[in-house]
């Protein structure tokens, strides 16, 4: 992913009140932000996703999740409205569709999800949207993981 899709994902993703999903860090069968991903597929077959977070859907975070899975996005909409079930449901049904990575392997990406912002390409996406949330004075806020929980309350 290139810094332009980098910046594409995250335009417009500030919240005035909290947003119903947990936050990307939380695992689901090892993986973090797999469980944000299926939180946000759910709030926006209920109409409760911020208008203005709806573009960003299939893209960034989620699109790299799912490639890391080996499933397309879409298939992954589809078996979580259509088919339903848990998110652990939901994730075996990716590992039998997709692939199932190794420990090491979430491992991997957990710690690069996790530090996606900090000294990276995705630095200067992290710090305009810090600015543009009124978080540029919070020197804590390193990664985009941590950018998302301060934006959306958790922090």
């Amino acid at each position: 992913m290139d810094k332009g899709q980098y910046a594409t994902h995250f335009v417009g993703m500030t919240t005035a009140k909290p947003f119903p999903a947990r936050s990307p860090a939380e695992k689901v069968g090892g993986l973090v932000y797999f469980g944000r991903m299926l939180d946000k597929i759910r709030a926006h077959a209920k109409g409760e996703l911020p208008a203005d977070w709806v573009p960003n859907l299939g893209k960034g975070f989620y699109k790299r999740c799912a490639r890391f899975l080996g499933v397309s996005y879409e298939d992954l909409v589809d078996q979580v409205l259509n088919q339903g079930g848990g998110d652990e449901e939901i994730l075996l049904w990716v590992f039998e569709r997709g692939r199932k990575p190794a420990e090491e392997e979430m491992e991997i990406w957990n710690e690069f999800m996790r530090k996606l912002g900090w000294n990276d390409e995705v630095t200067p996406t992290l710090e305009r949207r810090k600015r543009e949330s009124g978080l540029e004075n919070r020197g804590d806020i390193q990664t985009m993981f941590a950018y998302i929980d301060a934006d959306e309350g958790r922090s």
